[in-house]
């Protein structure tokens, strides 16, 4: 009896059909740059054929150090139709870390923007599974570089034929290092399918989407807006890098309808002094994560910016909760429940779940969970949390709790959870009132040696321009509106502070400044 094939349908197949049936509608725009569907998939088909050409076999590794462009989506969609594995590599992330991560993930192709190509230059002689021919540069002719705008044009367009199934490796993601050596997250086909539709239905995005993308796309929180505006065949408007005004701009003239934004970004748009002439009203979904959002900016936000506000937590391995704008009043201060199918709990330390409302290890398990950090199995098995059925969570390392009603609450990082005299102290309880203050920009909260507590409580605060507190006034007032405990034992103001691609505080780099 002859039955009807059921093959994967895998994220490349929805974009080529997005190229027959909505063949002349924009699926990209940066700056005056305008690319269309059928345009878009026959770049990317030009990318995938060339990497075929040179010999990529299927499940092959291709590094990628881009910032926002159209060609760094034809790279990446190009390398998975090609039946390759994409690795993004940060910007941010200095020449000796990122030749590492690219020998850990056993690249053997390599695509750099000619303006990044010097980070990685020295080290290239090192990356010894990369031959010349197969490292491109992006922009510029570059002596010892093949030209991207060659490699593509000298391909043809057709559709490649590789078959690809759900549990083929799709990324390659490195940790940002908040907390250690980076770690490769592995993500599948499936996983990638998973979280495109999942999230195009929590963010309610259709094909008739205009997603601004003001974040980058090397980071995994860019994706939640990005990857299902792809998957739905809306359209892009991608930004080079963040620019307030710009962003302010493009959402008027292009009517865009969600984006993605850490709360700093948020934060200098609540700034901008000329917020109130630009027109937002196109905006239906603000998509807030990466890092805390303090709930008097959130307030803000709720109050000034037309559409509605979903805050998401979340870690690249697969695990998130959201606070929905239904939910956003009565429970400012959380963020949120899980989706449909997804679970999270609480444990102490000795891995027992607790009940509601006390405090410890978040974890959690999603649709779209990674299988494994890539060649760490002790790593993996590390972060694996089983129940009494023996399904597996993932350990998130964060400190939380949920309320009477299963919203989960952030306290801080594992890791940056200080203990002073064996009280627990979460940085966060201190942020949030110190944040109140009027001449308060940002702050952070970090624990540092105390020869009598162990540690103690140091804050670091950005001023606006024009504060005339100094900064003995300012821990004053914090050291009044917090708990004995909380006390800080020190307050230093900075111009800036260590951030990854997210705008997520490198507590790390500061530790280490006072010895920790």
């Amino acid at each position: 009896m002859q039955r009807f094939d059921n093959p994967d349908v895998i994220l490349t197949d929805v974009m080529a059909g997005h190229a027959k049936w909505r063949a002349e509608k924009a699926a990209l725009v940066c700056g005056d740059r305008r690319v269309t569907w059928r345009q878009f998939n026959q770049r990317i088909n030009r990318v995938a054929n060339g990497l075929i050409r040179l010999g990529l076999n299927k499940g092959d590794k291709v590094s990628m150090l881009m910032t926002n462009s159209i060609e760094m989506l034809e790279i990446l969609f190009g390398t998975i139709k090609a039946g390759g594995v994409i690795v993004p590599l940060s910007s941010m992330v200095p020449g000796n870390s990122l030749a590492r991560m690219i020998s850990d993930s056993r690249s053997r192709f390599l695509f750099a923007a000619e303006h990044l190509r010097h980070e990685i230059d020295m080290y290239r002689p090192a990356l010894t599974k990369i031959a010349p021919e197969r490292t491109f540069t992006v922009g510029a002719a570059v002596d010892g570089w093949q030209a991207y705008d060659s490699f593509v044009a000298s391909n043809e367009d057709t559709e490649p034929r590789i078959k690809m199934i759900y549990e083929d490796p799709f990324n390659i993601m490195y940790t940002s290092g908040t907390t250690g050596v980076p770690k490769g997250i592995l993500h599948t086909h499936h996983n990638r399918f998973q979280f495109a539709a999942m999230f195009a239905i929590d963010f309610r995005i259709d094909s008739g989407a205009r997603t601004i993308v003001p974040t980058s796309l090397y980071a995994n929180g860019t994706w939640l807006t990005f990857l299902p505006t792809i998957f739905v065949g809306g359209t892009l408007i991608i930004m080079p890098e963040y620019d307030a005004n710009i962003f302010l701009q493009q959402v008027q003239e292009e009517k865009c309808t969600h984006t993605f934004m850490v709360p700093t970004q948020f934060k200098m748009l609540l700034d901008h002094p000329e917020l109130d002439r630009y027109d937002l009203g196109s905006m239906k979904i603000w998509l807030s994560a990466g890092s805390p959002f303090l709930k008097q900016d959130k307030d803000a936000v709720l109050e000034k910016f037309p559409g509605e506000l979903v805050e998401l937590w979340g870690l690249t391995e697969g695990v998130a909760t959201t606070l929905k704008p239904e939910d956003m009043q009565a429970k400012t201060a959380s963020i949120g429940i899980p989706p449909v199918g997804w679970d999270v709990g609480i444990i102490d330390e000795n891995g027992d779940l607790l009940p509601r409302g006390e405090a410890g290890e978040i974890i959690g398990f999603s649709s779209f969970l990674m299988p494994e950090y890539f060649n760490l199995p002790d790593k993996t098995e590390e972060a694996i949390w089983r129940d009494e059925h023996g399904k597996t969570y993932l350990k998130t390392g964060d400190m939380g709790k949920l309320d009477e009603d299963g919203f989960l609450y952030i306290l801080d990082r594992k890791k940056d959870m200080i203990i002073s005299g064996g009280i627990n102290i979460f940085a966060s309880d201190i942020e949030e009132v110190l944040a109140k203050h009027p001449d308060v920009q940002d702050c952070t909260v970090i624990g540092i040696p105390h020869e009598k507590w162990g540690e103690t409580p140091l804050a670091l605060a950005i001023m606006y321009k024009g504060a005339m507190i100094s900064e003995d006034e300012l821990k004053a007032w914090l050291n009044g509106k917090v708990a004995k405990y909380q006390r800080v034992s020190g307050l230093v103001f900075k111009d800036d502070f260590p951030r990854n691609a997210l705008g997520k505080v490198l507590k790390k780099e500061l530790r280490e400044a006072y010895g920790k």
